[in-house]
């Protein structure tokens, strides 16, 4: 079983209109909605990919009710997610139909209480028991101490069960010394995080402050790897218009399910830039587009190895 934590949980919405204009009313095409956070859309990934989930996090509310109602009957993912008293927030994505760029609209995320952090520990703590391996996905919730993921990283470590990080900011920094085995920041997130805005001296430089790997994500060229096994790039064979909501989370469940699968790295890069991309041409967050994926898995992802130490 694979574990993914979202403690800043969502209900997503994605409006589809024909033309976003500032200032302007609009005519909404589409209305989607489905429960979301960076941890939840890995979770479904995964799923597809046929592996056992469970998600946990925060849920609270009205809203945090509509989140987990729509995790039921979800095949192979299985809610564990801990209640609140604060109302878990929503997330408006609009999306531009004639040009295909997205609006990203977040709300803040309920006050979790001492008690509730120290019931999601407990359950936390519960999971790693069971678990194969566990993401920790996301912003953090207010309430939730700044240090939050770098104590479940250590939590994850002292179980025995590998950890993959992906958050940005401080979170970030103080979950990097806890030693995570992977993480996978994108490129502004990287630049803040080490102060260098090239792709490789960056990566290096966080993994140097304690990332086992670290994976990073380059947008349209792709991922760069820099592992204790060597380093590659690797990149789709054009860049792909659409909805890139959730890319970054399908190349998350992409990198831990190749882990869990003991996978050699080039094939769980190849499977992360090819969800990845697939997702872009998926309408929602935590979908993939399967035909799209399979054939770039097959023949569309190249990964090229560098040279020079890890």
């Amino acid at each position: 079983m694979i574990v993914t934590v979202t403690l800043n949980t969502a209900l997503d919405i994605t409006y589809r209109v024909q033309g976003l204009r500032p200032h302007a009313s609009h005519r909404i095409t589409e209305v989607t909605e489905r429960p979301g956070g960076k941890g939840l859309n890995v979770a479904r990934v995964l799923a597809a990919l046929g592996h056992e989930v469970a998600v946990t996090g925060f849920a609270g509310g009205t809203t945090g009710d509509v989140v987990r109602a729509g995790l039921t009957g979800v095949h192979r993912v299985s809610d564990a997610l801990v209640p609140v008293a604060g109302s878990t927030r929503r997330t408006i994505a609009v999306v531009d139909e004639r040009t295909g760029d997205t609006t990203q609209l977040n709300e803040p995320g309920p006050a979790v209480s001492p008690t509730e952090w120290d019931a999601f520990q407990e359950a936390y703590e519960d999971l790693l028991t069971r678990a194969d391996a566990v993401a920790l996905c996301g912003s953090l919730p207010p309430g939730v101490p700044v240090g939050a993921y770098a104590g479940l990283v250590r939590a994850a470590r002292t179980a025995g069960v590998p950890v993959l990080l992906d958050t940005s900011g401080e979170p970030l920094r103080r979950g990097l010394a806890a030693r995570p085995d992977l993480i996978k920041p994108n490129a502004d997130e990287l630049a803040e995080l080490t102060g260098s805005h090239e792709p490789l001296r960056a990566t290096q430089a966080a993994r140097r402050r304690g990332a086992r790997s670290v994976v990073a994500s380059l947008g349209p060229e792709g991922l760069l790897a820099v592992t204790p096994e060597g380093r590659w790039r690797a990149a789709p064979p054009a860049q792909v218009r659409g909805n890139p909501t959730g890319a970054g989370d399908s190349a998350v469940a992409g990198l831990l399910s190749g882990l869990v699968e003991h996978l050699p790295w080039p094939q769980r890069l190849a499977r992360a830039v090819a969800l990845s991309a697939a997702t872009v041409l998926a309408p929602v967050a935590g979908e993939f587009d399967r035909a799209a994926y399979e054939e770039l898995l097959d023949r569309g992802v190249e990964v090229t190895a560098e040279a020079g130490a890890a």
